[in-house]
């Protein structure tokens, strides 16, 4: 036993099954009746001949209409000023789809009437031509509307990478802008160190003999003849001084002052100066507790 199934498709794509079933006995049309074709109209054909021809041109008729009316929607899309929707692209795609996949199914089926199973239909071998050329034209239309979906998609794919190259631009521009900022701030504030960098190496300078004194001023330390405070505080005084602003580093430092002074004047201009009453009555500004 043979069973051949094939659809014919509505006004919205929904398949409609029909089937032949082929036995010893002869040909049985299976499924919801088909109308009578102009092939077999009039013409003495077989039973079974006649109903496998009715089938092929049902189907063929639902297909083409299909086809036509997805061609009408890619008309229609193609005609518009600007990129065709998402969904409706979506919904073309799935229409077309479906619709292909019956058209490659009758390919196949005709494709087999050409060989033995076709010897089972008497008289279908002089029809075979005009029929293979009708399936040729669908095939045709089929991979013609495909290409023109596919242009549609690809123009709305073009649009949608456009859009993300302006928006990936605008970010690297806003980007660089931040960096820009980021880099003139880090140069201010290298300037605030270098002032402070100055400080402390004066107070270093300035700390060491003013803890002798200290330390010499004491009762304890009445024993020490003035003399020798007066040298031990002079010594002090100086030694730090060579010391400190003879290493090449500090001198390098020191011909800088000038640019770091600049830098360092830019770097508190930009730091806002929050009186202690404001920080104490906005709570906004004080870290708050997890």
């Amino acid at each position: 036993m043979t069973l051949i199934t094939l659809a014919t498709l509505g006004a919205e794509g929904s398949p409609t099954w029909h089937g032949l079933r082929l036995d010893a006995k002869g040909v049985h049309p299976m499924g919801p009746p088909v109308p009578r074709s102009l092939l077999t109209d009039g013409a003495s054909f077989a039973p079974g001949t006649a109903a496998l021809l009715d089938l092929l041109q049902a189907a063929y008729r639902s297909y083409i209409d299909r086809l036509e009316t997805i061609g009408g929607r890619v008309d229609v899309l193609e005609a518009r000023p600007d990129p065709a929707p998402l969904p409706e692209l979506g919904q073309l795609l799935h229409a077309l789809a479906g619709a292909r996949k019956h058209v490659g199914r009758l390919t196949v089926l005709v494709t087999e009437l050409t060989g033995p199973l076709g010897a089972q239909f008497p008289g279908l071998a002089n029809e075979i031509p005009s029929i293979r050329s009708e399936v040729a034209h669908l095939e045709q239309l089929s991979s013609g509307l495909a290409q023109s979906v596919r242009d549609l998609v690809g123009i709305r794919n073009a649009v949608e990478a456009n859009r993300l190259a302006d928006a990936a631009n605008q970010m690297g521009a806003v980007s660089n802008r931040i960096a820009a900022l980021a880099n003139t701030s880090n140069l201010r504030m290298l300037g605030v160190a270098y002032v402070a960098l100055i400080f402390a190496l004066v107070s270093v300078v300035v700390l060491i003999p003013n803890t002798a004194a200290t330390i010499l001023g004491v009762p304890g330390a009445a024993w020490v003849p003035g003399v020798w405070i007066v040298v031990i505080l002079v010594v002090l005084a100086i030694v730090p001084i060579v010391v400190v602003f003879t290493r090449p580093w500090v001198i390098r430092t020191l011909r800088a002052l000038p640019t770091s002074e600049l830098r360092s004047a830019e770097g508190l201009s930009d730091l806002p100066e929050v009186p202690a009453q404001s920080v104490d009555a906005d709570a906004s500004l004080l870290r708050q507790a997890p």
